[in-house]
């Protein structure tokens, strides 16, 4: 999972510098909205690795570095596999609170919607739902419904630049990017990439609208002026589409901005190529190369997998480590001498689960430290084979065991 939210995560990074810099002050917006949710999608599925692409090298033995676990020569547990449980269960508590707040947050929001519309007067003028709506608020939209003051409408007060800026929002579903950024953002919380997606993806939505008044009343400082009146109005209404959000200079500028057509094209073909790379970097099987043999050296194998799904050992890999925590018996010559220091392992999971080709990496503390690991391996039951492509396929472990003795 970890694996996973760092993949998301830098993938996400990488799209919205693009986006900063390549696209956000072009007038493409159309593309720009494919292009930030199409983002999102990419960033979270390509991790997940449905797929994989193969490498232009040769395949190697598939190889998983294991944590280390560390042996007293009372022969207790590791504790730190108990204070990563607890980490985890606290870790998992915190986030299911936060998710359920954000959950009971967001149906409220969409409520409110449904509070409005049986509440108050609804009118259809031009094909089109208007919710009449007794508090001072800024015409909004939100699904297939425009929201107005009642007593401004029946006055005459709102501009009709307003109500097409708010019907363009419908017709163009801008409703469905906001949910689904909700959504993502109720899953995702401790991500502040999204929410820099979402005040993107709404500021699009208002470049979009804004085309849409132009190039209907084709008088942009009439337009500019009127949003210039409206601009102290603070009102903000959660999950809907409103003519108040983020106007800024930069509003402005876009709406006189002329395009580049060749300006354009470029920036979309560095974009194309950008995102095949990302594919294929993020896509493409990692070889496992151990990086040194073995030497006398203090070193860590720095191993990785390409399988589509890693051997399981029953429970799961604490069990795993239970087991050998519990069965490792230290040497008593070991134990007299109260040494400390590393053994490295490396056994095979086969096609079948069964754990084989148990072999000792280095072994520096002597007194049979190494042969009793083995010992322990061997008590191992069978694992849930891996797979690739599901098909079942070997897969190397390597294990450091760190022996403490006692002080």
């Amino acid at each position: 999972m970890i694996t996973y939210l760092l993949k998301s995560g830098l993938l996400l990074v990488i799209f919205y510098a693009v986006y900063k810099l390549l696209l956000e002050n072009e007038r493409m917006f159309r593309f720009n909205r494919i292009y930030l949710l199409g983002s999102i999608i990419f960033s979270l599925i390509i991790p997940l690795q449905l797929f994989s692409i193969k490498p232009f090298f040769s395949e190697a033995i598939n190889v998983v570095q294991l944590d280390g676990i560390i042996i007293k020569t009372n022969r207790e547990v590791l504790d730190k596999i108990d204070y990563n449980q607890i980490l985890m269960y606290v870790s998992g508590i915190v986030y299911c609170v936060i998710v359920l707040i954000l959950i009971v947050r967001f149906f409220r929001n969409l409520y409110s919607f449904y509070k409005n519309i049986k509440n108050n007067k609804t009118e259809i003028i031009n094909d089109q739902k208007i919710v009449l709506v007794k508090e001072s608020i800024l015409p909004h939209s939100f699904w297939n419904a425009i929201f107005i003051n009642a007593k401004e409408f029946e006055n005459g007060k709102i501009p009709s630049e307003l109500i097409v800026h708010e019907q363009a929002h419908i017709k163009q579903k801008h409703s469905l990017d906001i949910l689904f950024i909700e959504i993502l953002q109720i899953i995702f919380w401790f991500n502040p990439l999204i929410i820099l997606f979402k005040k993107a993806i709404k500021l699009n939505h208002e470049f979009l609208a804004d085309q849409a008044v132009n190039e209907q009343f084709e008088s942009v400082s009439t337009y500019q002026s009127l949003l210039l009146d409206i601009a102290y109005n603070k009102t903000n209404i959660a999950l809907a589409s409103n003519i108040n959000y983020l106007i800024t200079k930069k509003r402005f500028l876009m709406m006189t901005k002329e395009e580049s057509p060749l300006k354009i094209i470029l920036k979309v073909f560095t974009v194309g190529i950008v995102s095949v790379l990302m594919l294929f970097i993020f896509s493409t099987d990692a070889v496992a190369q151990e990086v040194s043999k073995v030497q006398n050296q203090s070193k860590d194998f720095l191993m990785s997998s390409n399988v589509d799904v890693k051997p399981e050992f029953p429970g799961g890999i604490l069990e795993f480590y239970k087991l050998v925590g519990q069965n490792y018996r230290v040497p008593e010559e070991l134990s007299k001498n109260k040494t400390n220091g590393k053994v490295y392992l490396q056994f095979m999971i086969e096609k079948d689960g069964s754990v084989s080709e148990i072999t000792i990496l280095r072994d520096k503390l002597g007194y049979g430290a190494g042969e009793e690991a083995v010992r322990v391996l061997k008590l191992s039951p069978k694992w849930i084979p891996a797979s690739d492509k599901g098909k079942p396929v070997r897969v190397m472990y390597s294990l450091p065991i760190t022996i403490q003795g006692d002080k």
